[in-house]
């Protein structure tokens, strides 16, 4: 007996769109109260404005970018410098939302982050204006260490310096 065929169709079905809608519905979300915007339009400020960018890749469910969030983003000092010095952009790297690169080329946030090697979240990159690879940190950001990171990048020293030098 085939059990496939046993099954009644349309309540399994039912469940599984719920499910899926569910899953799809959960968004991954930046902190609150700074303005954080698409890969793309960050990009594009920040060539207008010639102005660095702080490049944050979270994730819905990523306990690391949920403590880093609430600690280390929460910091007054912090939103401050961040809000002040960079063109602010949040990456969800589980999205198919599409972007479109400098390039012209259309890609999902999801393959942004594949081909920016960010392999698991929190990940947080701090661009030029071109878009060209500063600085590169994983993991959960305290406020002392993001305050550093702002001032590595400020200083100017990171094409002299290694961050890791920098910090000592």
């Amino acid at each position: 007996m085939d059990f496939a065929k046993t099954l009644p169709k349309w309540p399994v079905m039912g469940v599984l769109l719920t499910v899926f809608s569910l899953v799809g519905s959960a968004r991954a979300e930046p902190p609150p109260g700074y303005s954080f915007q698409r890969y793309d339009d960050g990009l594009r400020q920040a060539a207008a404005d010639n102005k660095r960018v702080f490049v944050y890749f979270g994730r819905y469910g990523c306990g690391f970018c949920d403590k880093t969030n609430k600690v280390g983003f929460a910091d007054p000092a912090v939103k401050q410098a961040y809000s002040k010095n960079y063109v602010l952009v949040y990456v969800n790297s589980e999205s198919m939302d599409r972007l479109t690169l400098p390039s012209g080329e259309r890609i999902t946030e999801m393959q942004l982050g594949e081909r920016m090697n960010t392999l698991g979240t929190p990940v947080f990159f701090f661009l030029e204006p071109d878009g060209k690879q500063i600085l590169k940190v994983y993991g959960y950001q305290d406020p002392k260490r993001l305050l550093t990171m702002d001032s590595y990048i400020q200083s100017g020293n990171y094409d002299k310096v290694s961050f890791s030098d920098f910090k000592r």
